[in-house]
């Protein structure tokens, strides 16, 4: 039997109580164990970068979010409408995915210094190495979603004489569209890393190149202060997701 499902009071109330509890050991339990400031430092000492450095964490919040939003929407774009070629061109499904499968395997640490290399050190390589990431779980999913209708269902829509593009806009998007929006959500988060990842190999701005920045400078408030934000970042990222998902898929 399925347990029932939670009140939207405490669907809410108990994620809340669940960050609270780890903020006060946070806070409490870990300088009573003896770790030290300088590498945990308490949530208030956080909270105090924010309150001293909102300017600067904000100057550097704002090409990190450009970069990932640019990628995230290039990406997925790209990776729709590849994913829409594939299944209607099986011979250039067959010819190509597989190379696309072999960039997919190369790590992004080491795809990065390369497309540095191309793209020089300004904003676009953040954008491209984000897109990047975002590309490949969006292209399988997307092709698995257009090609999850049946067999029956396409020859009832043969039967009634559909076109090709009424049936991609009437049986096979209306499937895929779920498996997009779980990839979107995993994008969601997963621009933001290649943006930060873009940064850390050459950059003076974003949160990325603030975090190395306060690595070498043994500033462990800043970096955590970054890495929250970052985080933040992607929640944000993540909740309009959510939100367009709920107004486009209504079934």
């Amino acid at each position: 039997m399925r347990p029932a499902p939670l009140s939207p009071q405490m669907a809410i109330a108990l994620p809340v109580l669940g960050a609270a509890s780890l903020l006060l050991a946070w806070q409490y339990l870990l300088p009573l164990l003896g770790v030290p400031a300088y590498i945990v430092p308490t949530p208030t000492a956080i909270f105090g970068v924010f309150q001293k450095n909102f300017a600067l964490l904000m100057d550097n919040l704002r090409p990190t979010l450009i970069e990932a939003l640019a990628g995230f929407v290039i990406g997925n774009l790209a990776a729709v409408l590849l994913a829409v070629l594939f299944v209607h061109n099986r011979i250039l499904q067959a010819t190509y995915f597989p190379i696309v499968l072999f960039f997919n395997t190369i790590p992004i640490l080491a795809l990065s210094p390369i497309i540095i290399l191309i793209f020089g050190l300004g904003m676009t390589p953040k954008i491209v190495i984000a897109a990047v990431i975002c590309f490949f779980p969006t292209l399988v999913n997307m092709i698995r979603g257009l090609d999850s209708a049946s067999d029956n269902e396409h020859e009832l829509f043969r039967v009634l004489s559909a076109t090709r593009s009424e049936i991609f806009w009437s049986l096979r998007l209306p499937r895929a569209l779920p498996m997009l929006f779980s990839s979107l959500r995993i994008a969601s988060a997963t621009a933001v890393i290649g943006a930060i990842v873009g940064e850390w190999i050459g950059s003076d701005k974003g949160l990325g190149a603030l975090i190395i920045q306060a690595s070498f400078n043994y500033q462990s408030d800043r970096l955590y202060a970054a890495i929250v934000l970052s985080s933040c970042l992607s929640i944000v990222l993540f909740c309009a997701v959510v939100l367009v998902e709920r107004q486009v898929i209504k079934y």
